[in-house]
């Protein structure tokens, strides 16, 4: 098999996710080569690894930054595809946006795909017409110009890559439902929810004071702005909301109309799972997610939570937290209120939410699903031959 990601193997979020990935094809005994901007772990044999740390596109670091990760995608998938053009794969598993010439080569040879799928269809269950306005625009500029604005992967790209894959990897319910949408068949859909470490996210103990935290990057889809001013308006007594992620500049008008003494602003930590401790619940309201890891993370060490639908499928309503329409205030406030004003279900559903992880959600869990998403692809591909 061949894996590739324009990310790295091993560290944080994506990162992370690719390594557990690789590491399960490695235990199979199935994994061919790995391409990656960089290897930062030592488990799998760096025989399998190419790393492109020291890639040309590096010289156009000077770019705005999507563009230059979208040059970087661009370089990987060029790679890729030379690789599958002169190797022997029997299947290549790839990232939304980073392998459109790598598909369109596999499916010239008859090669099994799996793309993965980060959050939602690029439509986000919409219908829209093949080229839109700007899209339009875009198209019609100069060459040289059209050319620097094509270099992050278009959505007729994208849409492109969903055609060519054979099985598409899905983070949750909410996200299969934006395929489903836009006319997918079911059957190519293969739900892989994610994994978290429960040995580095373990339950602390609930403080005396009522302590909510939010974690992940402050920006408007994660719902911080809806947070910050449901917790203003609410003004619980003896009460803390912290925020622990990078602040992006969207939201620094709401810190400074909504924040204040219950507020505090931690920042980005290598260790959240000391924030994670020392909390009484979770609150993540975002509008739209694949399956977010904090969610995993937060369970994993004991804690309810309160989240919407469209952030992934972790949280069972009412069981281990409370799950709130996306963007309704009222509702928010509800969930917060009710938690804060009944200790013994706050304990109850965060021991709920940790059974929940360690039954469900272990890296292990996540592996073995994986390798039953890569049967599944095989024999899709058979199958399709056989029809044909």
């Amino acid at each position: 098999m061949l894996f590739t990601i324009s990310a790295r193997l091993g560290g944080s979020g994506l990162d992370l996710d690719s390594f557990e990935a690789v590491k399960g094809a490695w235990q199979a005994g199935i994994l061919g080569r790995v391409v990656a901007y960089d290897n930062r772990q030592r488990e799998i044999p760096a025989n399998l690894v190419r790393s492109l740390r020291w890639h040309p596109v590096r010289l156009a670091s000077f770019l705005q930054t999507s563009h230059y990760y979208g040059a970087k995608k661009k370089y990987l998938d060029w790679v890729c595809a030379r690789d599958v053009a002169r190797r022997d794969f029997d299947m290549v598993h790839s990232w939304s946006g980073d392998c459109l010439r790598t598909f369109r080569e596999a499916q010239k040879r008859g090669i099994p795909t799996v793309l993965e799928i980060p959050t939602w269809h690029r439509n986000k269950g919409k219908k829209k017409p093949a080229l839109t306005k700007s899209e339009r625009e875009r198209d019609a500029l100069p060459l040289p110009r059209r050319w620097f604005e094509q270099l992050p992967p278009t959505r007729q790209q994208i849409l492109e890559e969903y055609d060519l894959a054979d099985v598409i990897l899905v983070l949750s319910d909410c996200a299969a439902d934006t395929f489903l949408a836009a006319g997918f068949d079911k059957e190519r859909l293969f739900s892989l929810p994610r994994g978290t470490d429960i040995e580095r996210f373990t339950p602390g103990t609930l403080p005396p004071k009522f302590r909510a935290i939010f974690v992940g990057a402050l920006k408007k889809r994660k719902g911080v702005d809806l947070l910050l001013e449901t917790w203003h308006d609410l003004a619980l007594k003896d009460a803390e909301l912290v925020l622990v992620g990078a602040v992006h500049k969207e939201i620094e008008e709401y810190l400074a109309r909504y924040g204040g003494p219950s507020v505090r602003v931690v920042g980005h930590v290598s260790k959240p799972e000391d924030y994670y401790r020392e909390s009484s619940v979770h609150i993540f309201p975002s509008t739209c997610e694949g399956s977010a890891k904090v969610t995993y993370d937060a369970a994993a060490c004991g804690l309810a939570q309160i989240t919407t639908r469209e952030a992934g499928d972790v949280v069972l309503d009412g069981v281990n937290g409370l799950v709130v329409p996306c963007g309704n205030k009222e509702a928010l406030a509800e969930a917060i209120k009710k938690l804060y004003h009944n200790p013994q279900l706050l304990a109850s559903m965060g021991k709920a939410a940790r059974e929940r992880i360690v039954d469900n959600f272990t890296w292990d869990h996540y592996r073995q699903r994986l390798l039953r998403a890569y049967e599944y692809a095989l024999q899709r591909k058979r199958g399709t031959s056989q029809s044909a």
